[in-house]
């Protein structure tokens, strides 16, 4: 019989991931599971019927617009941006000048992004209808 070798470094990396994987698959399945079991079904009416005053209620689909979301993007795109900046600022004398062009690059790329963000009309605020 054979004995598994663990000689490798990241061989308890690597079953950490297994069981990290596996948890969060079980726990995915268990939330599922009880979140059906819990779950109220016939309350349907009862949210549709008046309450002492008011209009009659009617269903509305819930819709949210596109452009939030949207809008939420760029603001993380822009948000890391500053995050990495902070690193960089900070060992700016230690990176020297490939530091310096790699901050450029990165800067250059996420000016590209804007721009074209803009071009397309993603900053612009649409009325909701």
């Amino acid at each position: 019989m054979e004995h598994i070798t663990t000689a490798n470094p990241y061989f308890g990396v690597f079953v950490l991931f297994v069981i990290t994987f596996g948890a969060f698959i079980g726990t995915t399945i268990i939330a599922r599971l009880a979140s059906r079991a819990l779950a109220a079904k016939d309350t349907e009416k009862i949210k549709l019927s008046v309450y002492e005053c008011g209009p009659e209620v009617t269903k509305q689909p819930n819709r949210v617009s596109p452009q939030f979301y949207l809008f939420a993007l760029l603001f993380l795109l822009f948000d890391v941006e500053i995050i990495f900046m902070f690193p960089w600022a900070v060992d700016y004398k230690a990176l020297g000048w490939f530091g310096l062009a790699e901050m450029l690059m990165f800067i250059a790329l996420l000016a590209i992004g804007f721009v074209y963000a803009w071009k397309k009309g993603a900053l612009e605020w649409h009325n909701i209808k």
